[in-house]
């Protein structure tokens, strides 16, 4: 991909992120930041009072800082700031975090020089991998130690990942890449920390992984409407229009769609039972649409920052050079929690389900547990078991990090956004509900089998089919969390998604 000073769009991130796709720099970046940089050497040699180019950081702003001593100053906020601990992120997130400020750098406000640009996109292009703590960023004034990790890492200091997952020399890591470290100037080190790209990172993959998981619940629920001899009546396109929100029109129409022309929903659409489903079932496009209405909200707030310029000072168009405080994580933090609080609801109710379908006393005449021997077998009893703990752990995910605050730096910044955190727990979160609709999907399907020899409509049989190419029926005990986790996997990769497009 080429990087300009034009916003990123969601699907290069993922793809630099995931797919390791290469990085190159448009040419028109140089002229971009030129202005710009200029304006922070002109403040160095006039001696101006500028935070970060002058002066100290964070409650040592008051202290001026010599000429001389601006470079140094550079590298010792790095080297001070690096101070994460805890395990390793995930390497997506810092490839996406670095390609993410590497734009907002090149979109010419910020003062840095191009050579900061050029060190970012040829660490990522080398495949480095950057060992960034966990722990240490409060969302504001960004995710200060986290960029400050791979910052040090520029500077040929500080870790990257070793072949076994540990902390090992960077140094090391950019020679065997011949590459040199970077030589910090003025705001060069300010820069590159005063960032919310972390934050930004962790939405821009989360919106992407929960857009896939709301398709995948819908498709999980419609295996259980099969599976339970529910009704699809609810889903009708003149019920939603009543209550038109856009996500719940979006998932009664997939439920409707993946529901055509099925046999098992013909068998017994005048049954007496099928008047009113339990809301689990009746109620899964306005549970599911709400979810997707948050993403979309969240959605509209990445969009914003994929285009911002965040740091502190930044530089203006006429020269001017001011403090500010775009470096606030709490957009980002309360989209981030929003984005939480679906997970946990669309996992809360596809357990729901899960449990519906296992329970002889509501599941229509499937054995308990769907064991051929309950009793002496188990069947999946248990995956409901683990279905509900997931459930558990996300509700305690869902409660906000974004409504909490630490004051730091000497009550300087005496109210912060923790966005990273709920980035993280986020994270956690999307995870689970990748294992919590696994489980129904599995459970489901074994359910549908039970009614043969009425088959399913043709979509679901599509995605029975390719999900026993991976996981045969399991007609005794054996051991399941192998099965599970082959049908995660299948979750994760949108495989299932896919076979139901037919």
């Amino acid at each position: 991909m080429l990087l300009s000073p034009a916003p990123l769009r969601p699907p290069q991130v993922v793809a630099v992120a995931r797919d390791g796709q290469r990085v190159d720099l448009d040419p028109q970046v140089r002229a971009t930041m030129a202005p710009a940089r200029a304006a922070v050497e002109r403040a160095l040699d006039d001696r101006a009072v500028v935070y970060g180019v002058t002066t100290g950081f964070g409650a040592l702003a008051d202290t001026v800082i010599p000429p001389d001593d601006a470079d140094h100053l550079q590298h010792a906020l790095i080297r001070s700031h690096a101070a994460g601990m805890g395990p390793p992120v995930e390497d997506e997130v810092v490839r996406a975090m670095m390609l993410l400020r590497a734009r907002t750098l090149a979109a010419g406000h910020t003062g840095a020089r191009v050579a900061v640009v050029e060190s970012l996109v040829a660490l990522l292009n080398a495949g480095i991998r950057v060992y960034v703590p966990e722990h240490g960023s409060l969302g504001a004034s960004g995710d200060l130690a986290p960029m400050a990790h791979v910052g040090a890492v520029l500077i040929g200091e500080g870790w990257v990942c070793g072949n076994d997952g540990r902390p090992a020399d960077a140094a090391d890591a950019l020679a065997a890449a011949g590459l040199e470290p970077l030589a910090l100037r003025v705001k060069d080190g300010l820069a590159l920390l005063n960032a919310t790209e972390g934050m930004l990172a962790m939405l821009v993959l989360g919106i992407t992984d929960l857009q896939r998981l709301a398709d995948t619940a819908d498709l999980a629920c419609a295996l259980s409407v099969e599976a339970l001899l529910a009704t699809d009546r609810p889903y009708a396109e003149q019920l939603q229009e009543l209550r038109p929100h856009p996500g719940q029109r979006t998932s009664a129409e997939n439920l409707r769609r993946w529901l055509q022309d099925s046999p098992i929903l013909a068998s017994h659409r005048e049954s007496r039972h099928a008047v009113q489903d339990a809301y689990s079932l009746r109620c899964a496009p306005q549970v599911h649409g709400a979810a997707r209405d948050l993403v979309a909200s969240a959605t509209a707030v990445r969009d914003i920052e994929l285009g911002a310029s965040v740091d502190n000072p930044v530089v203006l168009e006429d020269g001017s050079i001011e403090s500010c405080g775009n470096f606030h994580g709490q957009p980002l933090a309360f989209a981030l929690d929003m984005l939480a609080m679906a997970s946990a609801e669309l996992g809360a109710i596809s357990e729901r389900r899960t449990d519906r379908l296992l329970d002889r006393s509501r599941s229509h005449g499937l054995p308990p547990f769907l064991a051929t021997r309950a009793g002496v077998e188990s069947g999946f009893m248990l995956a409901q078991y683990t279905a509900a703990s997931l459930v558990a752990e996300n509700r305690r995910f869902a409660v906000p990090a974004s409504t909490d605050s630490i004051p730091t730096s000497g009550m300087q910044e005496d109210h912060v956004s923790l966005g990273w955190s709920a980035g993280r727990k986020l994270r956690r979160s999307l995870h689970n509900l990748q294992r919590i609709l696994a489980i129904e999907l599995l459970v489901a399907a074994s359910g549908v089998e039970w009614r043969d020899p009425i088959p399913p409509g043709p979509r679901t049989a599509a995605v029975i089919a390719r999900l026993r190419a991976h996981v045969p029926p399991m007609p005794t005990d054996r051991f399941l969390a192998a099965d599970l986790e082959q049908v995660r996997q299948l979750v994760a990769d949108g495989e299932l998604l896919d076979a139901a497009e037919v």
